[in-house]
This record gives structure tokens, sequence and C-alpha cells, in this order.
């Protein structure tokens, strides 16, 4: 490739004003190579998996913009739950803390800090659902059963999305790691994205506990 470009830039320079249609034609050439070695491929990848990732961080917004309600909620009818209600409270205050941003896809540490706060809030809200089956009343309270409601479809989307990003990242680190895409990889710097993994997918994959029995 080095020697097909040089020879169409020096032939361009001989030429003086055949200068430009030949670093046009060399520019396109360039592109085609790039193309068979994955490197648009690689383009697209990377928008998909930020994409997936997009969806995933709102999804968990929504759970955690539902905790003050639910929390305020259940503290109205069972103020003796003071250390689970605590528990949710600061599990959501760490996982505000985490700035997940879309280059947090290339610092697997951040990526697992996230993973571990989302895994906290998500153990903080079951054993608060196991609290609340000791509090008819609240299970038959109208706002709670909204909330719960609310919760249930956001633990459903979350895992949606959360499923999708992984599936768009399993295919992209399969691209950067087959022949030829590997050596475009690491000649322009990409690396394989962390993704859920499969001890952090046990422990968060499976939604909180929102189903009180009530009768339909």
């Amino acid at each position: 490739m080095n020697i097909t470009l040089l020879t169409f830039f020096r032939r361009g320079i001989r030429n003086g004003s055949r200068f430009v249609p030949m670093r046009a034609a060399a520019l396109s050439l360039c592109a085609l190579l790039l193309s068979g070695c994955g490197y648009n491929a690689m383009q697209g990848g990377d928008e998909t998996v930020k994409a997936a990732w997009a969806e995933v961080l709102n999804q968990y917004q929504r759970r955690a913009d539902l905790i003050p309600n639910l929390v305020k909620t259940v503290e109205g009818f069972a103020q003796q739950e003071r250390d689970v209600l605590v528990q949710v409270t600061e599990a959501r205050a760490r996982v505000g803390s985490v700035q997940a941003t879309p280059e947090t896809l290339n610092d697997p540490a951040s990526f697992q800090k996230f993973q571990d706060a989302q895994g906290q809030l998500s153990g903080a809200l079951s054993r608060l659902m196991v609290v609340v089956e000791k509090y008819p009343d609240l299970k038959s309270n109208q706002n709670f059963r909204d909330l719960q409601a609310q919760l249930e479809g956001t633990e459903n989307r979350i895992t949606v999305a959360r499923n999708r990003f992984i599936e768009a990242t399993r295919e992209y680190n399969t691209l950067l790691r087959t022949f030829p895409n590997n050596l475009t990889a690491m000649l322009f710097g990409y690396d394989v994205k962390p993704t859920f993994t499969v001890q952090n997918e046990a422990e968060i994959s499976k939604p909180p506990e929102v189903n009180f029995g009530t009768q339909g």
C-alpha cells in the first residue's frame, strides 16, 4: 500500500498540474484499503456500542429517579425499617457518584466500578422488597402499587438494554480480534471494550422481586 501511494504522489509532483487529481486518486485508494482492513466496520461498531451503552445508562437513571419516591412511600408505612431504607439511599448515592460516560467504555476499572455500584443498588432494592412483605397496608397503597409497576417495567428495560449492549460489545470485540482487522486496530489504537462480566451478570441480571402476590 505504501509503495502504491508513494508512486501516485511522485507522479503528481513531477507533473505539477496533475498533482491534485493524483492526490485524490491516492486518497480514494487509501480509503478503499482501509475499508478492506475493517476500519469502517470498526467505526460503525464503535458507534453501535456507544448507542447501546447510552440506553443502558438511560434505563439505570430511570431506576434511580424512582427510588426517592419509593423510599418516602415505604418510610410512611414502615419507619422502623430504617436500616434497609438507609441502605437503599446510600446505594443510590454511590451510583450517582460514578461518572459513567462514553469514555467509561475505554476504562475497565471505571466500568467495573459502575458495575459494582449498580449491583449494590440492585441488592439493596431486593432487600427492601422483602421487608415490604411484612406490611399489608403498604402493599395495598395505590401510590406504592404505581411505583411497583414502574420499577418492574424499568428493571425489564434494564435487562433488555444491558443484553443489547453485551451483544454489541461482543460483535465489536470479535471484529477487533479477527485477522486482518486486528492489525488495523493495532495501527489506529483501537482496544476491545469491557462488558458485564459473568459474575456480575449472575448478580444483577435478575431484577429485584417486585411481585407482592397481589391479586390482579
